[in-house]
């Protein structure tokens, strides 16, 4: 059940159906990747459908008619290291866009965000700036890199996750309403771990093989 104002979930029977493979405790790496890869790329088809357009002139082999090219800049920041698994994705739409990486990871002790490495490219100002990461729990990295993010220029930006938690979500809505968020699915909540309930475990693990 969606209960907020600025989030998108999209419902879909294919993402039903892979979101399940992904939860699934037996599903092996490859299979991750590929059921992870299937939804991103349904993600990123609805973040990416407000974009503005420019129209010309151009031939088809029957006559002229009316062309259409995509009027924005699109920058993609993942959040490392599990957000490139839903960047690629937003590649494959605009193979264009430039591309930024935000390096953080989870204190085990306090919960909250460490960061350690960004690179991001110039034209922030005026781009439309996608963040991605699979997995909004406490909504710390999110908030953190959004806020930097905005720091460094972006006054356009959306927020994608796989999974979201209601906290995760209503740390956004609090700090940052002006950011659209774009998930394939809103949990029941956090466990005294931080981890979402029922979740997938570690994203960036499973789809990365680690542990």
């Amino acid at each position: 059940m969606n209960n907020f104002e600025r989030v998108t979930l999209i419902e879909h029977p294919v993402i039903a159906r892979d979101i399940t493979i992904l939860r699934d405790i037996n599903t092996q790496t490859d299979d991750f990747r590929v059921a992870l890869k299937r939804i991103a790329v349904i993600l990123a088809y609805h973040a990416l459908k407000e974009l503005p357009l420019i129209t010309f002139p151009i031939e088809t082999p029957i006559r002229e008619t009316t062309g259409y090219d995509i009027d924005q800049d699109i920058i993609v920041v993942p959040i490392l290291r599990a957000g490139l698994g839903l960047s690629d994705a937003l590649l494959q739409f605009i193979p264009n866009a430039k591309v930024g990486h935000l390096g953080m990871y989870r204190d085990e002790q306090t919960h909250q965000p460490v960061d350690y490495y960004s690179n991001i490219p110039e034209g922030i100002e005026q781009a439309m700036v996608l963040v991605v990461d699979p997995m909004l729990a406490t909504g710390g990295s999110a908030d953190d890199a959004l806020s930097y993010l905005k720091k460094e220029g972006a006054q356009h930006l959306r927020f994608i996750s796989l999974i979201s938690a209601p906290e995760g979500l209503h740390t956004l809505d609090e700090n940052h309403p002006d950011v659209h968020t774009i998930t394939a699915a809103i949990d029941e909540k956090l466990n005294d771990d931080a981890f979402i309930v029922p979740g997938l475990g570690d994203a960036g693990d499973r789809y990365f093989g680690t542990t």
